[in-house]
């Protein structure tokens, strides 16, 4: 007899508990009128859970245990997976006139990324879009959309391509549920932020998971996720929870100094800004105040002010030997001070690349 699939398998068909009903009752030479009778059912109560008009109530698949010996769970089994599978039809006929709202996200990148899966078709796509984001309809996704807009509307990209943003911002999501931080501490994380400063003179394989480490213990999931099409996206800070932070990067410059910048620049949104703001690091965006508070966070604890002008004071353009021996003496790379002289127009952004490292996503 068959039953519903459990092993994962879903099949694009469903037998209804009328259909093993009838050919039950045909295999045994029970007449209709007869089991309806032995059940203290009617025989248009019987007819109609045949022919699928009336389904099989828990009752009546007890009365159906009793007169045929087959288990009332195999009945009820039959009958919830007969719903279901017809509920699931009548989604996907809805879905399928809204193939539109699929083509606003970069599917292609999702599914080459193994975050949404390859079914062919929109309505697939969009299933897997639902699943994706976590939501039950693209009723509910557009009214988290509407929230969305409003966290992120200084971003250019947003504006741009807003599902793309919201893709990205999802990945990081998700990637940090898994995550199990402490309770966010802010001195912790300022310390950390410390011992982390210290770790840019060494190598990505040695950094990286020092750094996640030391952030997770603070309360802060730190996650590198490459940028999706049509943004233009650095960084993000937002908060999941009271007690748990997320920073993103995107590397998306691939130069040690802009990683670290913008690292230190997320990290002060968490150390100096509001938990409700969602901050969104990229090129054109609008430096309000936040920003330029968040900016000179990061470039006073990478480079001290104090130390940066009497460097740069009366001394014409540094040499490359100077640009090492003053990185050396901070104990930070100097791709850092090469990229804060090349910003603050002090050298051409064509001198000292050779000091500035390239950092790159492994596959």
């Amino acid at each position: 007899m068959p039953t519903p699939a459990t092993d994962g398998f879903t099949p694009d068909y469903a037998v209804t508990p009328g259909e093993i009903l009838e050919e039950t009752l045909e295999s045994r030479g029970i007449k209709k009128s007869a089991f309806a009778e032995r059940c203290g059912l009617s025989a248009k109560t019987v007819s109609q859970i045949i022919h699928g008009k009336a389904p099989v109530t828990p009752e009546t698949a007890i009365q159906f245990e009793r007169v045929l010996g087959v288990s009332a769970a195999v009945w009820n089994n039959l009958e919830a997976f007969s719903r279901l599978h017809e509920a699931h039809f009548k989604v996907r006929e809805k879905l399928e006139k809204q193939k539109a709202w699929a083509r606003r996200f970069p599917v292609r990148e999702l599914i080459k990324r193994g975050l949404i899966p390859s079914g062919k078709g929109p309505v697939n796509q969009i299933e897997g879009l639902l699943a994706f984001f976590g939501v039950g309809s693209i009723q509910a996704w557009e009214k988290r959309f509407q929230k969305m807009s409003v966290a992120y509307r200084r971003s250019p990209s947003f504006q741009a391509a807003p599902e793309s943003v919201a893709a990205w911002l999802r990945i990081g999501e998700r990637i940090a549920q898994g995550i199990d931080t402490s309770p966010f501490d802010r001195d912790a994380f300022g310390s950390a932020l410390t011992e982390i400063r210290n770790m840019t003179t060494t190598l990505p394989r040695a950094f990286v998971p020092r750094m996640k480490e030391r952030c997770r213990r603070a309360g802060v999931a730190l996650v590198m996720v490459p940028e999706l099409p049509r943004t233009h996206l650095s960084g993000a800070t937002r908060w999941l929870s009271k007690d748990k932070a997320l920073i993103m990067l995107s590397l998306r410059h691939k130069r040690d100094d802009h990683f670290w910048f913008t690292f230190f620049h997320e990290a002060g949104h968490i150390q100096l800004h509001g938990k409700k703001t969602v901050f969104i690091e990229e090129q054109g965006l609008e430096h309000n105040r936040e920003e330029i508070e968040a900016d000179r966070f990061a470039a006073h604890l990478l480079i001290p002010e104090g130390d940066y002008k009497r460097f740069t004071q009366d001394r014409g353009r540094p040499t490359r030997k100077a640009v090492q021996n003053f990185a050396a003496e901070l104990g930070i790379a100097p791709g850092i001070v090469v990229g804060r002289l090349q910003h603050d127009r002090i050298i051409d952004f064509s001198w000292y690349n050779e000091l500035v490292r390239r950092f790159h996503f492994s596959e």
